[in-house]
């Protein structure tokens, strides 16, 4: 017995032991070392490439409301003193025996606003050189299609298709003293008549010069026929060219200028060979025009055509540059659309030339040439 109490004896403390182990797990009391604490988990880092959206359209801005503009006070207009007055600048003159027209005056230049008023004035530009007129305008007419017409002694008139005999002179080269006025100004200057003829065709050119003021010039050219002249062309130079093509057989006139066609026949003269056809027919017959004879016909100038009209006078004796000289003389009657009024005188000594032109424009406008020196063509 007494063994087995020291056996019994000794278990009692390992089964404290046992015991409190137990109650430890059981209960969850804490033990002296304690748990190991488990290993963080690793961190993993993404980058990620966000776009932000788009910030909404902001709502349109109400237009706002003008102002009110308040009407401009009216301001002064301050008093300029009257701008000395330039004395008149003189006309040009004409050039040959046609008619005159007056150059339109330049428009001066609008005043500018006040509030661009130059300080000073600009130095005005000098006015140019005037410039030989050109043949005052005349409309195209219907009957500028009808041929020459002859009334002897201002009776009947011969019966169309009369054949009148013609006498053209020869080659030569007459000289003038051009005098005249337009609009108060008195002028004089040089012309010359080159007229040149071989049966065939001819060649008539006229010009006028004047100092500081250059030349004009006119020409005509064309057939010679047993009715006389019949121009193919005219061609009037200046400041510009213009010119006029005849077409008989189609029966027009055409200008250079864009002007209408006009109709012509035969017959129909131009602005210089008019004087040197009314010089063949007073030639070819001079006792078949008896004073107050009256010659119409056509003459076209590098614009426009209109019916002429001459009455036949007598024969006067001239005193001339030339000298003494008996000439027939010739007056052209104004017109439908032109109230020209002028004189030719036909020298018979100079083949029934002209020796002396006169036209008349009104308003005591006129052209005066006359013969200084007659030159003929050797034969």
């Amino acid at each position: 017995m007494g063994s087995s109490t020291k056996t019994y004896r000794a278990l009692i403390p390992v089964t404290g032991l046992v015991l409190g182990a137990h109650a430890v797990v059981l209960l969850g009391l804490p033990s002296l070392s304690g748990p190991v604490p488990p290993a963080p988990a690793p961190v993993v880092m993404e980058t990620r490439l966000v776009e932000p959206a788009a910030p909404p359209p902001p709502p349109p801005a109400p237009a706002p409301t003008p102002a009110p503009v308040p009407a401009p006070k009216p301001r002064p207009r301050p008093v300029a003193a009257p701008a000395p007055a330039k004395p008149a600048q003189p006309a040009t003159a004409a050039d040959e025996p046609i008619e005159n027209s007056a150059q339109p005056m330049e428009e001066s230049a609008p005043p500018a606003p006040e509030s661009e008023a130059p300080t000073s004035s600009p130095a005005p530009s000098p006015a140019p050189a005037p410039e030989l007129p050109a043949d005052a305008p005349e409309a195209n007419g219907a009957d500028t299609a009808r041929p020459l017409q002859v009334r002897p002694g201002g009776g009947e008139p011969l019966p169309p298709g009369t054949l009148l005999p013609v006498a053209l002179p020869g080659s030569a080269t007459l000289e003038f003293n051009a005098s005249g006025q337009v609009k108060g100004f008195h002028y004089s200057a040089g012309a010359q008549l080159q007229w040149q003829q071989d049966g065939q065709y001819y060649q008539a050119r006229q010009s006028i010069s004047m100092f500081l003021m250059g030349e004009r010039s006119q020409t005509s050219d064309g057939l010679i026929t047993p009715q006389g002249l019949q121009p193919l062309n005219f061609t009037d130079k200046g400041r510009k060219t213009q010119s006029a093509h005849f077409d008989v057989a189609g029966g027009k006139s055409h200008y250079s200028d864009g002007t209408a066609d006009a109709a012509i026949s035969d017959g129909i003269q131009d602005r210089l060979s008019v004087f040197l056809q009314l010089s063949a027919l007073i030639a070819g017959a001079p006792e078949r025009y008896p004073p107050g004879t009256l010659i119409e016909l056509t003459s076209s100038s590098a614009r426009a055509a209109a019916r002429w009209q001459f009455r036949v006078g007598a024969t006067e004796a001239l005193e001339l540059p030339v000298g003494s000289i008996m000439a027939l003389r010739l007056d052209k009657l104004p017109g439908k659309s032109s109230d020209q009024r002028g004189s030719v005188w036909l020298a018979a000594s100079m083949q029934y030339l002209p020796v002396r032109i006169r036209l008349d424009q009104g308003n005591d406008d006129f052209v005066d040439l006359q013969l200084k020196k007659y030159l003929a063509a050797p034969q």
